[in-house]
């Protein structure tokens, strides 16, 4: 039977991973679970906790093996083998997150960008982008499950629809909207003016706290 974990499960577990590639760059081959806790800010019985739930095993004495977690982590999240991903939409954004390259060290690899502007085609380009009329025949073709949506928001409900019937089964969506997904599709939300106004406010109530200390110690 497949273990279905949570989302602050698998987000912790991500975080995990980030931290541990960091101490295998400096060197380390094996680290505690108080290692991880100080540089992650959380208790060292949540990492323990953590870990047993997710099957990852050390020792008192030895702590845990670098790679071993790794490579536990990377069977979790079903990333041991390439994901191919398209993106649907090549504006700003979308040609931002195919330029990157940090992808490929999570095991995920941006194979080609679909677009309704002409202009911007380009099947000869290191990543091709190709017309949207030839989104459905490129996926099935090359068995793509998961996508990118970065589409204006006036067209991000019929954009899914085309990922739908294309035989798309999870979406990254970066429109505005909360799209109306249906059964057998995944759909994470990405709004970047919602994540900036709670960034901006955390930033003002840290700075009206600094205020309120200067002004007290007066």
């Amino acid at each position: 039977m497949v273990k279905i974990f949570d989302r602050e499960r698998i987000f912790r577990l991500l975080t995990y991973k980030g931290i541990l590639l960091k101490f295998k760059s400096l060197g380390f081959i094996r680290v505690f679970s108080d290692n991880i806790a100080e540089a992650l800010d959380i208790s060292s019985s949540l990492v323990r906790k953590d870990f047993g739930i997710f099957g990852i095993s050390g020792s008192q004495k030895g702590g845990y093996h670098i790679d071993r977690i790794l490579e536990k982590i990377n069977e979790i999240l079903g990333t041991g083998d390439l994901q191919k991903v398209i993106i649907i939409g090549v504006g700003r954004i979308g040609e931002a997150l195919i330029r990157y390259k940090g992808f490929e060290n999570d095991g995920i690899k941006i194979v080609a960008g679909f677009e309704t502007d002409h202009r911007k085609i380009n099947p000869q380009a290191e990543i091709p982008i190709y017309p949207v009329e030839e989104l459905r025949d490129y996926v099935r073709k090359n068995s793509i499950k998961i996508a990118i949506m970065a589409v204006p928001e006036m067209v991000s409900q019929h954009t899914y629809e085309l990922l739908r019937e294309a035989g798309i089964k999870g979406i990254l969506n970066f429109t505005p909207t909360s799209i109306k997904s249906s059964e057998g599709i995944v759909v994470n939300h990405v709004n970047i003016e919602h994540e900036l106004a709670n960034l901006i406010y955390f930033v003002n109530l840290e700075n009206r706290k600094d205020e309120d200390t200067i002004s007290n110690n007066q």
